[in-house]
Order: structure tokens, then sequence, then C-alpha cells
């Protein structure tokens, strides 16, 4: 579609239409607190060979032999048949099916994304996606607020070893909503929660706890004790998860003795590329029982009148083009093209191959810690089980010892000091099915020089 300048004149007739004084009064809903004012920090504009000169020259700052950065984006296999398929034209160009009569192929993907993420979580009910993982988890958070009927507080608990970037979006989007978030501390020596502290909140009214599954740090928690424990004090609990990992461990719909209650998490590793920060795919499942506090859209499978099956869109009236200040969300962006990316790999993957790659990440981190035994200086900062991701202590900065691995073209892991100031010698380092065993042996070769350099 051509772009289409509006005039100053082609402007007033608009408002004068529909009786606004100006384009401001449109938004008189938003408080004067809310806005941004002056944008002072936006930068000049730049001509179109300026700008083609600048995104090549970033571009080629992603050059690089091997990464072995994760952090919440992983580098996985892609099938070409993926985004052979994706990128045909009634996949690339369809926007949200408002129309469910003339989008039944795009709401029969869906339909079937949703089924699956329901069988990877073991929850009853997953939405069409939302915007990124780290809204999954503010969109969790308001959602356990809304469902938790037992609570009368505004209050979250959430496990300190989260992801930071999840932690600063969520309380981005919630601090607004009179909603406050406690954070527990994790264990210096494991890098998971402190399970001592749980008693200091025993009694107190929280909403619900959010736990992390790995952590940030790559660490695996007891998550039916803490299930347990959240669902003793009347709290829901919120999984925060990778679903890679899920092809080997315990779905969140089994954590304790009653599962999670609700389940976010980025599905990145499923069919999309680590491309410069992005895209991303968020999703988020559910209980049955609290489905209508769910954001999003939700596709659902019927018969028409003459018994053909057909699918619709579901307990739509909770988006925001349907009651738009009530809604539950205005962030709920279903990403329809990543979710049909996601839902080609698990489809062409299978359990088998799910599993599989699974397996193959899992015991290539175990191979490159068994490997860091004989790198002097160096040791595992945790030592708490790890799905595909791990901390890793150095002898000096990380940021020096993973600049020098870089000169090797190795992109070694992911300086902690950026975020936990403790933790400036330790960097997080992962491995996935595309690391062979030569990859890991030029790592560990590439680490013994950095060190002592």
């Amino acid at each position: 579609m051509p772009f289409v300048p509006h005039t100053s004149h082609d402007e007033q007739l608009m408002l004068e239409a529909i009786g606004v004084g100006s384009i401001e009064d449109l938004f008189d809903e938003i408080p004067p607190a809310l806005r941004t004012g002056v944008l002072n920090t936006t930068p000049d504009a730049i001509t179109e060979k300026e700008l083609i000169r600048l995104m090549a020259d970033r571009a080629r700052q992603d050059e690089i032999n091997l990464s072995f950065i994760g952090a919440g984006a992983y580098e996985h296999h892609i099938p070409s048949a993926v985004w052979d398929i994706v990128s045909r034209g009634e996949f690339m160009t369809a926007y949200t099916p408002y129309q469910a009569e003339a989008s039944q192929g795009t709401l029969q993907l869906i339909y079937e994304f949703q089924t699956m993420m329901t069988r990877l979580t073991g929850m009853d009910v997953a939405n069409a996606s939302v915007y990124d993982g780290a809204s999954a988890l503010a969109e969790g958070v308001l959602m356990a607020v809304r469902a938790n009927r037992r609570s009368k507080s505004r209050r979250i608990l959430m496990t300190g070893n989260i992801h930071p970037n999840y932690l600063s979006a969520c309380l981005n989007i919630i601090r607004n909503q009179q909603i406050e978030i406690d954070v527990l501390d994790w264990d210096p020596q494991s890098g998971l929660t402190d399970q001592a502290q749980l008693g200091v909140y025993e009694g107190q009214d929280y909403a619900a706890l959010v736990i992390a599954y790995p952590t940030f740090f790559g660490g695996l928690e007891d998550v039916s004790v803490l299930t347990d424990w959240a669902h003793g004090q009347k709290q829901l609990v919120v999984g925060v998860v990778n679903p890679m990992a899920l092809g080997l461990l315990q779905p969140p719909g089994s954590w304790g003795q009653a599962g999670a209650d609700i389940v976010v998490g980025e599905g990145q590793p499923f069919g999309i590329p680590v491309a410069s920060g992005g895209p991303y795919l968020g999703f988020m499942c559910c209980g049955s029982g609290i489905v209508r506090q769910m954001p999003g859209r939700i596709i659902g499978k019927t018969v028409d009148t003459d018994g053909k099956t057909g699918f619709a869109l579901t307990l739509q009236a909770r988006e925001q083009h349907i009651r738009r200040a009530k809604a539950t969300s205005n962030i709920c962006t279903n990403q329809g093209l990543l979710a049909t990316a996601a839902t080609i790999y698990l489809s062409l993957m299978g359990d088998v191959g799910l599993q599989s790659i699974a397996r193959q990440c899992h015991n290539g981190i175990v191979k490159l810690l068994d490997g860091i035994k004989d790198v002097k200086g160096v040791e595992r900062r945790f030592l708490a089980p790890v799905f595909h991701e791990a901390v890793i202590k150095l002898p000096k900065p990380a940021a020096q010892v993973l600049l020098r691995m870089q000169d090797d073209g190795i992109l070694g892991g992911y300086d902690l000091g950026e975020v936990h100031p403790s933790l400036a010698d330790c960097m997080l380092t992962n491995v996935t099915e595309t690391k062979t065993d030569a990859d890991i042996a030029s790592f560990l070769s590439s680490l013994q020089q950095a060190v002592v350099a």
C-alpha cells in the first residue's frame, strides 16, 4: 500500500468531522504523567544513502565464527523448509484474522500452534502468542493478579535468578498498575532460590510466585517444592520456561501436586534466527479454570451448520479492539508470522526430534564444562544441575577474557558483570546442537589463551 500523506487541511477536515479540536485531544485518556513530551534524544534524520551505509556497517559487526552466547536468545539449527514455507505470500503478508470466515488457513495454523504449546507445557490452554518472552511475563503477572480470587493484594513474589531484562520489562509494564514485586535472593553457592528464606514470606498475601526454569544462570530449580509451597500459601504459580528445555525436563503442568497455573516464555528457539536482537515470539499457557483472564486471542475449533470443520476466534472480547480501556491487555500483539515459523519447526521436529535436540544441547554443555577443568584458574561458579547453559568463573574480569576470545572469532559468552557486579569475573556460556566437538575444542583453546594473556 503506498504512503499517502495528509496535509494540514486534510487533518483539520477529519478532526471537524469527528468533533475533535486537535490531534492531541484524541489521546486525552493518557494521563499527563505518562506522556513523553518533547523527544529531545531523537537523532536527526539521515539520508537513505547514509542509512544503508550505517546498517551495512552494523551488519558486519555480527560476522563471527562461533557464538556461545545464550542469555535468552539461542542459536539452533533451522531446517530450510521452515522459512521457505513461512516466506510464502499467504503467510508473509497475513495479518490479524479479524474476519475468521476468510482466514481459515491462518486460524488453523494458530490452532495447531496452541495445541503444540499445551502439549509441550502440560497445560490446558494456550493463546495465539504474545509479543515476546519479557512482555509475556508481564502479562502473566497481570493475569495472576486478576485470576487469584483468594488474594486481596497486588503483590508478586519472584525468584531473583530470573532474566534481568525480563524483570526490567515487567516492572516497566506493571509499575503504573500499583503492582509490587518482591524478589527472592538466590543462594551464592548454587545460584538457585534460597528456600530457607521462604519462611519469611509464609502467611503473607501474595497473588503469585514467579519461577524461572531454567534460571538466568542456567540452573534448574526444585520446581515441585516451590510450586507446592506457593499453593500452600494460596498463591498462583507463574512458570517462565525455555521451551526447548521441555524436550527433556518436567513440564510445568506436572510441577508439584497441582502443576503451575500460568506458563510463559520465549519461543525464539523454535525456528527463529538470532538476528541482531529480534524478532521474538512470546508464548502463554494456563489452566482451564482461569482461561477467561488470559489476554490475547485464542483460536477454537468447531463445525459449521453443514458439519464441516471450521476455526473461529474465541473469547476475543478481552482484546483492545473490542473493549479498549477495559481489555485485559493493550500489548498482546499476536506474533503470527513467528508463530507460523514455530509451528512448522515443531511439526518437522516432532516429539522424538525435539527430545533429540534438547539432549544434544545438554550433552554439549556437559562436554564444555568437563573441558574447562583443564584450564588453569577456570571453574564452574555454580554447581546446580543445568540444561544447556552455565556460569564459568574466570581468574580475571570476564570482559577482558571475552574481548581476547573475540580476536579468535569466538563469542565466548555473556559478561555477567553487566547485570551482577559481584559476578564481574564470570561469564554465562551456552551450547546448542549447532556446536560440534571441534567447536568446543576451539572454545577451550581460545579460553586457555585468553586467561593467560
